[in-house]
C-alpha cells in the first residue's frame, strides 16, 4: 500500500535571532495542502512574497543556504527543512517576519520538539518518492567535494568530514534510514573554528551567533587577550576559554564525540530536500558544505527531469538580458552573435536561449532543402552563454573576452531545426580561478536534451584600442 503526503495537524509557532543578521524573527509553521511541498512566506514585505523551497532558486551559500524570488530573500534554510523533511512532513507553509530563520541553538532539535508538539495529519495524495535507476556522482576536485547517490529502497546519508584541523581531524557520521534523524541528528548543532569568528565579526556576519547555538572548535593555544579583542568584535562581555576533548570551546560537552559531522549529515538533508521530493538513495558526502550540497542537488533534480524526459523553462518572463545587453558584454556581431537572451544567473549557472530561423546565413550552404543547424554552432552558442556567466562577474566585461581551451564530452541527441528555440543550461563545475572558467551544460529544445558538453574556456583582458577597433 503506498504511503500517504502529511502535513501538521496545526500551526505551530517559534521565536529567535538570526546567526549572520542577529535580528528577532517569529516563524511560523503552517499545515499545507497535498502537493504543497516546502514553501516560505515572508509576511513582512509587500504582497508577502512565497519563495519555493527549490535548489534552483538558491542564490547563496555562505554559511548557509539563502534563497531568492521576486526580489524576496530567506536566509539560512537548511535547519528547518531538515526537520521537516527528516519528520517526513511533506507539505508546510513557513512564514517568517524577518529576512533569517532563527538559529535556534544551532540544531533542528527547537523544530522538531515543535513540529511533534502539534502532530501530523494524513493526506489523500499518496507521497512520491524519486527513486534512482543509476548512480549519480559530482566532484568538486579543486574543494575535494565528492558526492555520490546510489539506488537504495530507503534514504541513507554517510558522510565523512576532514578539516585538516588538529581539533577536528577526520570524521564520519551515517545514518541507516530517515527515521534515526530525530534521535541521531537533529539535535547536532553547528559547528566553527575559533580562527574563523573575527573574519566571520569583521565581514558583519554572525551577529546572532553565541556560544549557546554554536560549538566553537579550538586547534591552538589562546591568549585572554586575543579573547578580549573577539569577544569585542562580537559585542560579548567576555570570552573565556574553557578547552575540552577534541578543542571545543564551550562550556557545554559535545552531544556526540563526531558531532560536527552529524551536523553536516543534517546539512546535507536540509539542502537535499530542495530537491522538492522525498528520495530513494544512498547519499555518501566527502568534505560536504552547502554549495556541494546545492550542486549536488541540482545534479539529482536534473537526472530526474531527464528521467521523466522533459525540463521546463519559463520562457515568458522579463529575461535577465535583452539582445541589446548581451551585446555590451560579447565582442560578437551578426551573424555571430548566438544568443539571443539570458533567463537568469545564479552564483554557478546560466540559462540562455537561441532562437534558430530560416533566415540564418548558414542554412544557406548546409544542407540546402534539409537544413539542420550545426552541432559545432550549438557548441559555440553554449560557450558564448558561458561567456555570459563568467563577464557578468567582473568589472567593465566589455574590455574582455573568452576563449576555448577545452571541450570535452560532447553529445548530439537529436537533430536542431529552423523554428526551434535552444536553452542552454549550465552550470560551473569548479570555481573561476585565474580566469580560467569550467563549466557543464546542456541544450534544450521544448524541453528535451539534444546536446551536452564540458568545456573550459579563460577570460582574457583585450587592450582597449583593440576593443574599440572592433566596434567601429
Amino acid at each position: 500500500m503506498a504511503e500517504k503526503q502529511r502535513t501538521l495537524k496545526e500551526s505551530v509557532l517559534l521565536k529567535g535571532i538570526g546567526l549572520h543578521t542577529g535580528e528577532l524573527v517569529n516563524l511560523e509553521i503552517c499545515p499545507a495542502p497535498e502537493n504543497h511541498g516546502y514553501k516560505f512566506q515572508r509576511i513582512d514585505l509587500d504582497g508577502q512574497p512565497t519563495i519555493n523551497a527549490d535548489c534552483d532558486l538558491v542564490v547563496a551559500t555562505d554559511r548557509g543556504t539563502t534563497l531568492e524570488s521576486k526580489g524576496a530573500r530567506v536566509y539560512t534554510t537548511e535547519h528547518v527543512l531538515a526537520a521537516l523533511y527528516g519528520m517526513q512532513v511533506d507539505n508546510a507553509l513557513i512564514k517568517i517576519d524577518g529576512p533569517e530563520i532563527p538559529i535556534m541553538d544551532g540544531s533542528s532539535l527547537p523544530f522538531v520538539i515543535a513540529i511533534e508538539s502539534v502532530g501530523y495529519q494524513d493526506q489523500d495524495a499518496d507521497r512520491e518518492y524519486l527513486e534512482l535507476n543509476e548512480i549519480l556522482k559530482f566532484e568538486d576536485a579543486e574543494k575535494g567535494i565528492e558526492f555520490l547517490a546510489i539506488p537504495d529502497p530507503g534514504y541513507r546519508v554517510t558522510v565523512m568530514v576532514d578539516y585538516k584541523s588538529p581539533a577536528l581531524g577526520t570524521q564520519h557520521a551515517g545514518i541507516y534510514n530517515i527515521s534515526e534523524f530525530k534521535s541521531e541528528i537533529a539535535k547536532c548543532r553547528t559547528f566553527v573554528f575559533l580562527r574563523e569568528l573575527e573574519f566571520l565579526a569583521k565581514n558583519n556576519l554572525i551577529k546572532g551567533g553565541n556560544l549557546d547555538n554554536a560549538i566553537v572548535l579550538v586547534e591552538r593555544a589562546v591568549s585572554q587577550d586575543e579573547l578580549d579583542e573577539l569577544a569585542r568584535l562580537l559585542g560579548r562581555e567576555e570570552l573565556k576559554i574553557n578547552v575540552e576533548g577534541i578543542g571545543v570551546l564551550n562550556s557545554t560537552k559535545l552531544q556526540f564525540e563526531n558531532e560536527p559531522a552529524r551536523h553536516k549529515l543534517l546539512d546535507i538533508i536540509g539542502d537535499l530536500a530542495l530537491i522538492g521530493k522525498p528520495i530513494k538513495a544512498h547519499i555518501l558526502g566527502a568534505r560536504p558544505g552547502h554549495s556541494g550540497n546545492v550542486r549536488f542537488a541540482k545534479v539529482i533534480k536534473d537526472h530526474f527531469k531527464q528521467q521523466r524526459g522533459i525540463r521546463h523553462f519559463d520562457l515568458t518572463k522579463e529575461p535577465l538580458y535583452n539582445i541589446n545587453d548581451i551585446e555590451k558584454m560579447l565582442p560578437h556581431r551578426y551573424p555571430f552573435l548566438m544568443v539571443d537572451k539570458v533567463m537568469e544567473i545564479t552564483e554557478d549557472t546560466i540559462i540562455g536561449v537561441k532562437n534558430i530561423t530560416m533566415n540564418e546565413p548558414i542554412f544557406t550552404g548546409h544542407f540546402p532543402g534539409n537544413p539542420v543547424f550545426p552541432g559545432v554552432l550549438q557548441i559555440e552558442a553554449m560557450a558564448q552563454v558561458g561567456g555570459i556567466f563568467a563577464l557578468s562577474k567582473i568589472e567593465d566585461p566589455h574590455l574582455y573576452s573568452t576563449y576555448f581551451m577545452k571541450i570535452d564530452k560532447v553529445k548530439f541527441k537529436t537533430k536542431v531545426l529552423p523554428g526551434d528555440t535552444i536553452v542552454f543550461e549550465l552550470f560551473l563545475i569548479s570555481p573561476i580561478r585565474r580566469g580560467l572558467v569550467e563549466m557543464g551544460g546542456k541544450a534544450y529544445v521544448n524541453g528535451n536534451l539534444v546536446m551536452e558538453a564540458e568545456m573550459l574556456a579563460q577570460v582574457v583582458k583585450d587592450k582597449a584600442e583593440t576593443y574599440d577597433k572592433q566596434l567601429s
